[in-house]
């Protein structure tokens, strides 16, 4: 296994197919979430008519919440970043839904084209960011619900990941 592997960066349950769950109502578990997150991208009745691309700031916009969890919706137009952060308490999906994103974490960067998920435990920090020329969207799941996101200073961080709103 590479020092970079899923399973070391984030804990990727996705790396792992065999424990990958279905959907459920109320997901309790990493690989219910992570579930629900693509059982969600696959709709695109459920999120493509709500999306909207703001060129001063990221746009979010919660999509969802559940017992204990939400999911957020957010854009991304070229440059637009989050800064080197984690997400406090909670644990979360990305999901990339359109285009493509970069993570940057301690170990490197790693792109993250449509349908790729990224699986997160609390305090696991990286940087998000849009290094591409088109726009793109993801899915985002956060259990329980996000409550802060603390940022970094640190040399992962670009000068286009200066928008910290949430992710």
């Amino acid at each position: 296994m590479s020092s970079d592997s899923d399973l070391q960066i984030a804990g990727d349950i996705l790396a792992v197919q065999h424990l990958l769950q279905p959907a459920k109502e109320h997901p309790s578990t990493v690989a219910e979430f992570a579930g629900l997150a693509r059982s969600l991208a696959a709709d695109r009745t459920q999120w493509a008519h709500l999306v909207e691309y703001d060129a001063t700031t990221r746009w979010y916009h919660r999509l969802r919440t559940g017992p204990g969890y939400e999911v957020w919706l957010l854009s991304w137009v070229p440059g637009q970043g989050t800064g080197m952060h984690d997400h406090g308490e909670s644990s979360g999906v990305l999901t990339v839904l359109e285009g493509e994103l970069t993570e940057r974490t301690e170990k490197g960067a790693r792109l993250l084209t449509g349908g790729a998920q990224r699986v997160f435990a609390p305090g696991y920090a990286h940087d998000v960011v849009n290094d591409s020329l088109e726009p793109a969207v993801s899915l985002h799941v956060y259990y329980p619900g996000l409550t802060e996101m603390p940022m970094h200073h640190t040399a992962c961080a670009t000068p286009a990941a200066r928008d910290t709103a949430a992710v």
